[in-house]
């Protein structure tokens, strides 16, 4: 039976994350991970910050801060906003503290060695003489050689998607200063990514299941895919060990070379925590392991063309993604988020005013899956008061408010009308989906348009039953409509779980279930005659509302705060 290891991009420790970042790998791996559970997969999820390379380095500089230092602070400030968000990790750590970092970044180092994978050259490199650093590629601005957009990254041009050599760009700039750059020389280590493709990624990636926009990224890449340096000439990283690349003092690993590691590294940290130091190779070595990495669009190069040539090169029966649902961009109200330019919403100050848990759902509800999307204030609102609060809040507020006034706070009996119900709820008030299946194929706005139209099937069997009218005549059956009503709650309720935590243990507890509903299995496809669970008479919790709704003139004023602060 397979087991799941789960990641999300690790977040680089050099700012703050905003909803784009949450939207495209955090969240939906979040809802990937707690519906498999429910299942009863066996499931681990592990993250942490990206801490090394040479931005952080120019962050810490600037602010006059030891590079640990300054690392933790973000590393704890992005924690605290995913504990906000309610996104849980198996483990949290970070590259610079995990324990084994550093040994099982050389080791991988080494064996590509080893294996003839990488080659020293000697090349010439773009040197910042006022910065007195050799800049990487992400701090280097020039004309793209492809398209001619002056305005390209070292590394990629944002114009046409290219991926280039920071020295084919023209009339070559820092990004930092704006001063043009000289060439130096400098000998580094570059991964043969033409052989490995060759010998075996190449095919396996033709052959690979991808979501239709990653596959058609890295078939790009892969037509001339060039040698990478994973090496860098700086003192904050993982130092490249010397004795296999003689000359390499006073260089680090690259940190797209190092990053993905952390994968391995905070694994190996999560099993030493459960008493087992070996524990690691269960997940990382053993094929009945299926990796998921989430990540966005931009990490796609390193997640399925890179990291998987570094795991297939230790040649030691490291297993290879299983899955890589990348997302695309996500904007913020037509543009993308821009935390310095003002463009962006401040987390802090909007954990204060909304709930969090319909943030969730919104923004798994208007994810970036196959093109990129945004999150809308209006249709932030939109969803909170027509899904959330008028659909599922209300449908709950209805039948359990009504068994608390007429049935002594209980689920009333069905007697002898479940299969006349039945017929009716399932046969003649919607069609049934199974959100899960959707979320197992990382299809989850569908997922969420599937939630809510759960609901509404339930309201509309409300509105057909009537039970307030039907207790006046018959209240037998109005106490079967209402008990049948009311077991579709719980069954809400735990649809609800992988989206919205917080808010599904408050339904559950609402309806009278007991414990955690996230340790309730998966509801099966209901099935007429099949699906109650629930005794007559079991008690009712307190029962309140859900979702308070957000009003036009708050809507209005955060689209024009946000205008004034751009």
């Amino acid at each position: 039976m397979p087991r799941y290891l789960v990641t999300s991009a690790l977040p680089y420790a050099n700012g703050p994350l905003h909803f784009g970042h949450v939207a495209g790998a955090y969240l939906p791996a979040d809802v990937y991970v707690r519906t498999l559970r429910m299942q009863g997969e066996e499931v681990l999820y592990v993250c942490g910050a990206d801490e090394h390379g040479v931005a952080i380095t120019i962050g810490a500089d600037q602010k006059g801060e030891p590079y640990p230092d300054y690392v933790a602070h973000w590393r704890d400030g992005m924690k605290a906003m995913f504990d906000r968000l309610g996104i849980a990790f198996d483990r949290w750590s970070g590259t610079s503290v995990s324990p084994r970092h550093v040994e099982f970044t050389q080791e991988f180092f080494r064996r590509l060695v080893d294996g003839g994978y990488f080659n020293a050259r000697e090349k010439e490199q773009l040197y910042s003489p006022g910065e007195e650093r050799f800049l990487a590629d992400r701090y280097v601005v020039g004309t793209c050689p492809n398209c001619g957009f002056e305005e390209a990254r070292g590394d990629e041009c944002p114009n046409c998607g290219s991926w280039h050599d920071a020295l084919d760009l023209g009339q070559p700039r820092s990004k930092l200063s704006g001063e043009a750059l000289e060439r130096r020389m400098s000998t580094n280590w570059y991964l043969d990514l033409p052989k490995l493709r060759d010998e075996y990624l190449g095919q396996w990636t033709r052959d690979h299941d991808w979501k239709p926009n990653v596959r058609a990224f890295i078939e790009g890449l892969l037509k001339d895919v060039p040698e990478r340096a994973m090496t860098r000439d700086m003192s904050w990283g993982v130092p490249v060990p010397t004795d296999v690349a003689e000359g390499a003092e006073g260089k680090v690993l690259y940190v797209w070379f190092d990053a993905p590691i952390g994968y391995v590294s905070i694994t190996a940290e999560w099993a030493a925590a459960q008493g087992d130091p070996d524990g690691w190779k269960r997940w990382w070595k053993d094929p009945e392991t299926r990796l998921v990495n989430f990540i966005g669009k931009d990490n796609i190069p390193f997640h399925c063309l890179i990291f998987p040539a570094m795991l297939y090169g230790q040649q030691d029966g490291w297993i290879l993604p299983w899955a890589v649902p990348a997302n695309e961009f996500y904007n913020l109200e037509g543009r993308k988020f821009s935390t310095s330019g003002g463009w962006s919403i401040d987390l802090d100050a909007f954990f204060d005013r909304y709930d969090a848990e319909a943030a969730r759902f919104y923004l798994l509800a208007s994810g970036p899956e196959t093109a990129d999307s945004e999150w809308r204030w209006e249709g932030f609102q939109d969803c909170v008061n027509a899904q959330l609060a008028d659909t599922i809040g209300n449908l709950a507020t209805r039948v359990l408010r009504f068994c608390g006034k007429h049935f002594d706070g209980a689920i009333p009996p069905v007697g002898d009308h479940a299969a006349e119900f039945d017929a009716l709820l399932l046969s003649e008030c919607g069609e049934v989906a199974d959100p899960g299946a959707s979320i197992r194929e990382f299809r989850f706005r569908r997922a969420a348009e599937e939630l809510v139209a759960n609901a509404r099937i339930a309201n509309v069997f409300v509105d057909r039953a009537a039970p307030w009218t039907l207790r006046k005549t018959d209240l037998p059956r109005a106490a079967a409509a209402l008990a049948t009503a009311a077991e579709w709650i719980a069954l809400t309720a735990r649809w609800m779980s992988p989206f919205m935590p917080g808010k599904a243990q408050q339904l559950w507890a609402m309806v009278g279930g007991a414990g955690a509903v996230e340790d309730a299995s998966w509801p099966a496809a209901p099935v007429a005659g099949a699906w109650r669970s629930f005794p007559s008479g079991q008690a009712l919790g307190e029962v309140d509302g859900l979702f308070a709704k957000l009003e036009d003139d708050q809507i209005a004023a955060e689209i024009e705060a946000l205008r004034q602060r751009s």
